[in-house]
């Protein structure tokens, strides 16, 4: 048996009680020992991500209210997710993993950003619990040492990379100048647009790294001033809006591109530039979903959630999981791990929601988890096979989705 499961009956009735009486005193879920279903959440309820803790545990939590509503897992409600704060901090990232490996959750989702599921998932995966992410983009995870335990539902950047470049050129540039922050998911990302770029026959006049944790980005803004670019593509987080603010008020006339990171409706107001218009033009790709039912669905959930960035994909991750737990029967990630591909897989019935998968499960079929992000169809390695991106755009009226486009790895 794994780690996590070596608790003694006495042990794991206590954990459990802890559980419910940290979600409320007197809840009774009606969930026995043998098949309660505790998902763990490892997000950044601080540090340079914290932006996107909103999304993060509102789709958890949609996604758990759509599995109780139809009766829980294996016919038990499923408590609220043990949070845990990654930070946005590697050191900070692998304690809280530790934390809810000690926690006997049955899966962990998250964490949000690559590098952080670098510094963790050997914790996670390394104790036999399943991992998903549902907003981790480096391509390096995809050959990782997990044991088959760690699964993304957010496509790899060399999905996204591809649909940047021609974003590009669709808007007849030419000279590109390429900014990353040099970490997995800047390094990652950046040689694959810039592959395609080449590709494609662009001129890339500068690609170029920087350590996000500097204080001062002087050597790359000359750099990208230099380069004289009549387009740049900025992959970063939080701290781009730092070298963005600077690189406009350096009178540069590049148009901006962005990735995910910076996919922030108030990116105006964050970045502090004296006119309104300065971003005007600025446009990004960013992994999404054309499903206007699921964003009012979640809307109605959480009223107060403005941003909505990988909501669908995290929602997926929920689900799928709960998925594969039904069709193996178990709890017990060392089992129902060897269903989770099988459950999106398209030799079997399509169908679009926990309780309708569920039902096809329980009436012998094999089935094809349609998710609210798209057809994930995960490959050998934890990873879908296709994507739907959102062009998003700052135009005169401010933010708005241009449109969607797919891409799979065909």
């Amino acid at each position: 048996m794994p780690t996590h499961k070596t608790l003694t009956l006495s042990a794991a009735a206590l954990s459990l009680a802890l559980t419910l009486t940290a979600c409320g005193e007197g809840l009774d879920l009606g969930n026995d020992d043998d098949t309660a279903f505790t998902y763990g959440l490892l997000y950044p309820q601080t540090g340079a991500l914290a932006f996107l803790a909103p999304p993060q545990i509102a789709a958890v939590d949609y996604a758990i209210d759509e599995i109780n509503k139809a009766g829980g897992i294996l016919g038990n409600e499923v408590p609220p997710p043990i949070q845990a704060d990654e930070a946005g901090d590697a050191a900070q990232a692998n304690q809280a993993a530790n934390n809810l490996v000690s926690d006997n959750v049955n899966a962990v989702i998250g964490a949000a950003a690559s590098a952080m599921t670098q510094a963790s998932y050997d914790t996670i995966t390394g104790a036999q619990i399943v991992q998903c992410s549902g907003s981790n983009t480096s391509p390096d995870l995809t050959d990782i040492d997990d044991g088959g335990y760690y699964f993304r539902t957010a496509p790899s950047d060399l999905l996204a990379g591809p649909v940047l470049a021609q974003k590009i050129l669709d808007d007849n540039h030419a000279d590109v100048a390429l900014i990353a922050r040099a970490d997995d998911y800047g390094n990652g990302y950046l040689n694959a647009v810039e592959a395609e770029l080449n590709a494609l026959g662009a001129n890339v006049v500068l690609a170029e790294t920087y350590d996000p944790d500097a204080t001062n980005f002087g050597a790359v803004i000359t750099s990208a001033v230099t380069a004289e670019a009549d387009a740049v593509a900025l992959i970063s987080f939080q701290e781009g809006t730092q070298l963005m603010a600077a690189l406009i008020e350096s009178g540069i006339e590049s148009q901006f591109y962005l990735t995910d990171g910076l996919n922030d409706p108030d990116l105006g107001q964050t970045i502090g530039v004296a006119s309104p218009d300065a971003i005007t033009g600025t446009t990004g790709i960013a992994p999404s979903a054309d499903n206007p039912e699921f964003n009012e669905g979640l809307r109605e959930f959480d009223p107060s959630l403005e941003v909505f960035q990988f909501a669908p994909h995290i929602f997926d991750c929920v689900t799928t999981i709960a998925l594969a737990a039904e069709s193996a029967g178990s709890t017990d990630p060392t089992v129902y791990v060897e269903h989770i591909a099988e459950v999106s897989r398209p030799n079997g019935t399509e169908c679009t929601t926990f309780a309708a998968c569920r039902d096809l499960i329980n009436d012998g079929q094999a089935i094809d988890y349609q998710g609210t992000s798209g057809n994930i169809d995960f490959d050998d390695n934890g990873d879908p096979t296709a994507a739907t991106f959102e062009v998003f755009h700052f135009g005169p009226d401010g933010y708005e989705i241009l449109d969607y486009i797919e891409y799979t790895n065909d």
